[in-house]
């Protein structure tokens, strides 16, 4: 029987060792992409980290007790936009259906697009602060020197009043980041460009 060098049998060793570190990196990369939309459907479907909701249809109860909501509303760098409420805070029974309005202007001299993240605070609440109509919900895109008003539908679930954790709670903060994005190419466009390249081959 012939025994392989010692020299050899570490080389194939080290090669086993880099590839599964590489499989490792490789499983990792991977997860990391996604967890980002994993985590935040979990965010949305429980409200975690005071992700809100989004529903259809508005609360067939409404209570007696009232509840105050604040806005809060900013932009991140890159984005040339003066962003805020148009009124700072509401009081309305919890399960009442209310709208609001924010309001955006394009300060620059190019067009530019955005589209707003939000959460609410406490972070507890989220669960229980469901949307009906956002802007944040699609991208917004506003020419030079255009100012658009922007709608949020949105009640408050009667079911904050029941768990430990929520049912003190007296004033919510409503909060908005507006982030520069680049705008989707419409369908339409799409697809007269693949017909353009497949007329050039």
């Amino acid at each position: 029987m012939t025994v392989a060098p010692q020299s050899s049998r570490k080389k194939r060793g080290n090669g086993v060792v880099v590839g599964a570190c590489l499989a490792f990196a490789a499983g990792m990369l991977g997860m990391a992409y996604a967890a980002v939309p994993l985590y935040d459907m979990f965010c949305r479907v429980t409200g975690y980290n005071g992700t809100t909701q989004r529903v259809e249809q508005a609360s067939d109860v409404i209570l007696d007790q009232k509840i105050r909501v604040t806005f809060d509303a900013n932009t991140a760098a890159g984005l040339p936009w003066e962003f805020k409420p148009v009124q700072r805070e509401v009081d309305l029974r919890i399960g009442e259906t209310v709208q609001v309005m924010y309001r955006a202007k394009n300060i620059s001299s190019k067009p530019s697009t955005g589209q707003a993240t939000f959460n609410v605070t406490p972070m507890e609440a989220g669960a229980y602060f469901n949307k009906l109509e956002c802007f944040c919900f699609t991208e917004t895109t506003l020419q030079p020197g255009e100012e658009m008003e922007m709608p949020v539908v949105f009640f408050v679930d009667p079911e904050i009043v029941k768990p430990v954790e929520t049912r003190d709670i007296k004033t919510l903060t409503l909060s908005y980041t507006f982030y520069p994005r680049e705008p989707s190419k419409p369908v339409a466009e799409v697809k007269a460009k693949g017909e353009v390249d497949q007329n050039k081959l």
